[in-house]
């Protein structure tokens, strides 16, 4: 079992509001925050790659966490926009951090990464593979964006942050009757679904980028049913029910879409985290940044049941229950 022991995360410095977007695509402000909930998003800028944001928002976590790079032997990076096709975006903001022993990779599940490379790594740390990971979550989705395309342009933005997992053998609480760290975790995936959110090139098939493509109503319409699906599913395995849930974390892709599981799920709105206003989808991203947000504004305290979920082009989707 693994615990949470630092935060932290980052973003651009450049904002761009839904009125700005008014300047080069045909959309409004209004209809934007009609059926997204989104006003703004950070976009990097010109040489601010993936790499760039997950080392600032891993040096934070590390601040955070009291640790030191040195004792980090495990880094997992969450991301759909790699700075290169290989090396790993992880190996990269290895060598940043001045880390040269361990293990560092990249997990691919569009916007579920988050949650994918935390059970990972919680995986890893209960079997004594690592003591004590960084999880990144980093996107640059501005450079897979078709910017005439006004369907999707508006959702995205870029982002990054970082949790320090570490075995709870090696934590104070390590003898508590209720110890902090990842409860549990269920993940899924459906390859039938590829062709509603994707992008549409690949080295292997057009040897370019490729821009990001959504059919979004099939993608609203698929995201709350699985959302109540995996979370119901890791609550059977967590032995725990809504009512025990302090927070829900979800995926920030969409309000509607999390009003709507919420709902479903019998989760009150005084306890969902939304960030989706001011940084729009950030796909992996977007859960640690939520979690810094509400970790640092004081609504998430130590020993609080978090509880994590997203859906991503796949489709792949996800949930964990955290003892913070």
């Amino acid at each position: 079992m693994s615990r949470v022991r630092g935060i932290g995360a980052a973003l651009p410095e450049r904002v761009v509001t839904n009125h700005d977007l008014e300047a080069i695509v045909d959309t409004t402000d209004e209809w934007i925050v009609g059926r997204t909930g989104i006003r703004e998003r950070h976009i990097a800028g010109d040489g601010e790659f993936t790499s760039h944001l997950a080392e600032r928002a891993a040096r934070k976590a590390l601040a955070s966490a009291g640790c030191e790079p040195c004792e980090i032997d495990l880094i997992i990076v969450a991301t759909a926009t790699p700075d290169h096709t290989f090396p790993a975006t992880a190996v990269v903001v290895q060598d940043l951090l001045g880390i040269t022993g361990g293990v560092a990779f990249d997990v691919g599940a569009a916007c579920s990464g988050f949650v994918f490379a935390m059970a990972t790594a919680d995986a890893l740390i209960s079997v004594g593979s690592a003591r004590r990971a960084l999880v990144i979550g980093a996107e640059t989705f501005s450079r897979i964006l078709d910017w005439d395309d006004r369907t999707t342009c508006v959702l995205f933005g870029d982002g990054a942050g970082a949790v320090v997992l570490e075995s709870t053998a090696d934590g104070a609480d390590a003898g508590a009757s209720k110890p902090r760290g990842v409860i549990a975790h269920a993940m899924r995936s459906d390859g039938s679904h590829r062709d509603k959110l994707y992008v549409d090139g690949g080295p292997s098939t057009t040897q370019t980028s490729g821009f990001l493509r959504m059919r979004g109503q099939e993608v609203f319409r698929f995201a709350v049913q699985a959302t109540v699906d995996v979370v119901e599913d890791v609550f059977t395995r967590a032995g725990m029910t809504a009512d025990d849930i302090d927070w829900f974390v979800p995926h920030q892709a969409n309000k509607r879409i999390i009003d709507a599981s919420a709902r479903k799920l019998g989760i009150a709105s005084e306890k969902v985290v939304l960030t989706v206003a001011e940084h729009g989808n950030t796909s992996a991203a977007s859960i640690p940044l939520a979690l810094d947000r509400a970790v640092s504004d004081g609504r998430i305290k130590q020993g609080d049941i978090v509880l994590l979920e997203a859906l991503g082009g796949g489709f792949t989707w996800g949930a964990a229950i955290v003892r913070w």
